[in-house]
């Protein structure tokens, strides 16, 4: 049996500062990782804070994609959790790290239906 889900805990380093402050270029970024990986997006909520930062999460068919970000670290905090075989979290991943201008990124999968696959695991994968 498959799992049920991929669930992708990412750390983003060195990314454009203006970008991670701009609420419409995060949001815009998170609509382009989900329409990257083949996802349907359902909804999205996006909040700026003063006197900086972004946090938001677009709801997809096969889950969501969230952020929050720390501009003024170059640091942004990803979380994409996907269902099902239609969808590739890891061309999400690629696409948000290329948007983001992030020099390196740091990814957990998690791997979620530990009952119906494989288990669930936590293992870091790779150091971009």
């Amino acid at each position: 049996m498959k799992p049920l889900g991929i669930h992708l805990l990412i750390e983003y380093y060195g990314c454009r500062p203006y970008l991670l402050n701009d609420c419409d270029m995060v949001r815009r970024s998170l609509l382009e990782a989900a329409a990257a990986c083949g996802a349907k997006v359902l909804d999205h909520s996006f909040h700026h804070f003063s006197p900086q930062g972004v946090s938001g999460v677009v709801v997809i068919a096969e889950s969501h994609i969230a952020i929050h970000t720390w501009p003024e670290h170059r640091y942004a905090a990803v979380d994409i959790f996907t269902c099902g075989e239609n969808v590739n979290p890891w061309e999400a991943h690629a696409k948000l790290k290329e948007l983001l201008g992030a020099e390196e990124s740091t990814v957990n999968e998690v791997v979620r239906g530990e009952r119906f696959g494989t288990g669930n695991k936590l293992k870091l994968l790779n150091k971009l």
